[in-house]
């Protein structure tokens, strides 16, 4: 899978943010993306500081540029972008103090253009990471929500989860008199649909289900309802993609209970790309299915964003480092 991703940054390198320069998990990537020759690492922190941790732990980042927010020579150009993206939301003396920050200021180095993706979340909460993102880089045109899929790899087996870790539910969104702009069933299919196509990245043909506690209408329920809505309008919004709902696991994955609950669906059974209707599902489905299924999960990948930016667990290893670097910089 990974080889896939090299091989199209190797034909198009790029340049990524690393918000957080100065950790030994973030330089143990850095050397190795140094060494890889097709993605190049930018440090986000104090000069010294950064050089003088590689050395101890005995990383070779040389070559490597490093931007300490501090010394940044256009820092007031940077303070006035920002308080004009912020549109009076943000004073400058506020935007300056921000900009003081890795997260902020890589978000920041994005959006001018001096980098193609960031990589944040080492020592950062996903709220920190995702906050500047929204804010200063916004939602990519069309998209109207950040959301999130999970790659889960076990051998040559390939999987797509989604939103497992950025929208806890999905509600309509009214305007001042009340009316409907857009519907918790918009949110849920323009999911479905970037997840897709976040699968396709990875060489998946997606074959997304609607997951739910139902199948094709034998329960009833709120979510059931949202999965059924969302199926129709992911359906009219993305014509030409294999997807169908609502439906339960099994028959998302098993071709006899599938056809059984679900005659004639052309994913029921067959489904690698799965949608579900709450955070709560999604993130207690994906983490069964790498502890007790044996998959290797590489997410939260952020979509819907104007560029590539994720966020890492804080309890992550240098080689999740590496590897959701390549995702991030595959994505531009």
């Amino acid at each position: 899978m990974f080889d896939r991703l090299i091989e199209k940054l190797q034909a198009n390198p790029k340049k990524i943010i690393f918000t957080e320069g100065h950790d030994p998990r973030i330089l143990e990537a850095a050397d190795r993306l140094k060494k890889g020759g097709f993605l190049t690492p930018i440090l986000i922190g104090n000069v010294e500081t950064v050089k003088a941790k590689a050395e101890e732990c005995g990383f070779d980042i040389a070559g490597l540029e490093i931007i300490d927010p501090a010394t940044y020579p256009e820092m007031d150009d940077m303070v006035e972008k920002m308080v004009a993206l912020r549109k009076g939301k943000m004073t400058e003396e506020e935007c300056r103090a921000a900009l003081a920050k890795g997260n902020y200021f890589g978000t920041m180095l994005v959006k001018l253009g001096y980098a193609d993706a960031l990589l944040g979340g080492a020592t950062y909460s996903t709220a920190d990471t995702v906050r500047p993102a929204l804010q200063l880089v916004k939602t990519k045109p069309g998209a109207h929500l950040v959301s999130s899929c999970f790659i889960l790899a076990r051998g040559e087996e390939k999987l797509a989860m989604g939103d497992c870790a950025i929208n806890i539910s999905y509600e309509d969104t009214l305007d001042k008199e009340g009316n409907v702009v857009l519907s918790a069933a918009d949110k849920l299919a323009e999911v479905a649909i970037e997840v897709a196509a976040c699968a396709k990245l990875f060489g998946i043909d997606p074959k997304v289900a609607m997951l739910s506690f139902s199948t094709k209408g034998s329960g009833k329920g709120a979510t059931v309802g949202l999965s059924q809505a969302a199926t129709a309008r992911a359906k009219e919004l993305a014509p030409d993609l294999a997807i169908d709902g609502e439906m339960q696991f099994d028959a998302a994955v098993s071709p006899t209970v599938g056809q059984l609950k679900f005659p004639g669906s052309p994913v029921a059974g067959y489904a690698n790309t799965f949608i579900f209707p709450c955070i709560e599902a999604g993130n207690i489905g994906y983490k069964i299915a790498q502890r007790l299924g044996g998959f290797e999960a590489y997410g939260p990948i952020l979509l819907g964003l104007n560029a590539p930016i994720n966020d890492l667990s804080r309890g992550c290893n240098a080689d999740e480092v590496y590897k959701m670097a390549i995702i991030t910089a595959a994505q531009a």
